[in-house]
């Protein structure tokens, strides 16, 4: 059955669409204070002329018993040919709360600012709340998750002229699915649907899936796959984004 989930999350990604995933994180799961490393380089040189850097850094305080905040940053940039083609930058914040006394149903408040030249995006704000749901708990068969909010979006643009300010209402949901094969692999995939809250046609769809890899230690190596789909993206930017990335990870 989870051999079969994971084959269907695959093919799926090729259909579905990601802008930004969160992978969820439990109350409990590693207490104290902690945080990752994650960097990644590509290097062309001959017939093209190709760099591409990416970076980030999160850090993680889980209370262990009622609460877990985390805080997360990166910056991405690259050129071809001497022409830059990618310049990106993004942070998220969130905290998770239990209710209930229940680690298993917890309501989140999230903040995440971000930035992308070539979709002509200067800065976009969130601030939302919602709840999520651990809708089951296995040691060999994963986690799975339901995550409910909805958030205000404010988005402006780099030609306001062409793409005038944005102040948006849109609810969100998403499934999420994590299991780890062994001491030394993961598997995790997410489902992400933002529709704006007075028109359903105008959504954000969001699809990804990762592999982790230990390597040496608290080294890690990751391969993930975004597939990105926004149906009203500002003038001049096409609707699919698609990503293959390969990057490195340092726990601490």
């Amino acid at each position: 059955m989870i051999k079969f989930f994971i084959f269907l999350v695959l093919i799926t990604t090729h259909t579905l669409y990601a802008l930004v995933a969160i992978a969820p994180v439990d109350i409990g799961a590693k207490e104290g204070l902690s945080g990752k490393v994650e960097a990644g380089f590509e290097t062309k040189r001959g017939n093209t002329d190709k760099d591409n850097y990416q970076a980030s850094l999160r850090l993680l305080y889980d209370e262990g018993q009622e609460y877990v905040a985390w805080g997360e940053i990166s910056l991405e940039y690259g050129q071809s040919n001497a022409r830059k083609d990618t310049n990106k930058a993004f942070s998220h914040a969130r905290y998770i709360h239990a209710l209930l006394d229940r680690k298993d149903l917890v309501y989140e408040l999230f903040t995440q600012l971000e930035s992308d030249e070539f979709r002509k995006i200067h800065s976009r704000l969130l601030l939302g709340a919602g709840i999520r749901y651990r809708f089951f708990n296995n040691t060999t068969k994963g986690k799975g998750y339901f995550g409910l909010s909805a958030f205000h979006e404010y988005i402006d643009y780099t030609n306001s002229n062409l793409n005038p300010l944005e102040n948006n209402q849109r609810l969100n949901s998403y499934i999420a699915y994590s299991v780890n094969f062994s001491q030394s692999s993961k598997f995790s995939a997410s489902i992400y649907y933002q529709p704006k809250v007075h028109d359903f046609k105008d959504y954000i769809q969001t699809n990804s899936i990762e592999l982790n890899f230990k390597i040496y230690k608290q080294l890690l190596l990751k391969l993930s796959t975004i597939y990105n789909i926004d149906t009203k993206p500002p003038s001049g930017v096409k609707e699919v984004d698609f990503t293959q990335r390969v990057t490195f990870i340092y726990d601490f």
